[in-house]
């Protein structure tokens, strides 16, 4: 390939790269509103890290600086938080994210079982998307729900008590786009 034409490509890629970690307008102008209540950038990026994932999903790194570089804060602070906070996501989910808490009160009540339950059936592994992009299952630390293990967050949904019978339920559901409020039993 000519040189000229390998930079062109390169300059392509390095475009749509750029293009790819821009926000909408509509989050930008919320991260805009909510940065004017606070005197440094610092004091949005828990939201603005929030409206981000709507958008995104993943945070890599180069987003992560271009969120840097929206709040005028060092780059190393979005790492920081992305790193330390598990509900931000750096890799791929599925479009319901599954995440099994698996804790003492809901290791002892079966959190282990449910976990390869989603696992067999969804026919993924932990960590990993399913081919169609609707689901993922990974383990969660303790979400604060000791009295109804097992349980799971779905995105920002609790499901308590999970039983076999009522992942199937929650399962057909979202396939079908429903999120369901309450169990069907």
């Amino acid at each position: 390939m000519p040189l000229h034409a390998s930079v062109r490509l390169t300059l392509s890629l390095a475009s749509l790269i750029a293009d790819m970690k821009k926000l909408s307008e509509a989050t930008l102008t919320k991260i805009a509103n909510e940065r004017t209540k606070y005197p440094s950038g610092l004091s949005v990026l828990l939201p603005t890290l929030w409206w981000a994932q709507e958008e995104r999903l993943v945070f890599d790194v180069p987003t992560m600086d271009y969120i840097a570089e929206i709040l005028e804060i060092s780059p190393i602070r979005v790492y920081e938080a992305v790193t330390f906070y598990t509900m931000f996501n750096r890799k791929p989910v599925g479009r319901y994210h599954f995440q099994v808490c698996h804790n003492i009160s809901c290791s002892i009540l079966g959190a282990e079982h449910i976990i390869e339950y989603l696992k067999k059936k969804l026919n993924v592994g932990e960590g990993e998307v399913t081919p169609d992009g609707l689901f993922s299952v990974t383990r969660a630390e303790c979400l604060g729900s000791c009295g109804t293990a097992p349980m799971l967050q779905m995105n920002d949904r609790f499901y308590e008590n999970l039983t076999e019978a009522r992942l199937d339920y929650l399962i057909s559901e979202l396939r079908n786009d429903h999120l369901p409020d309450k169990w069907n039993d």
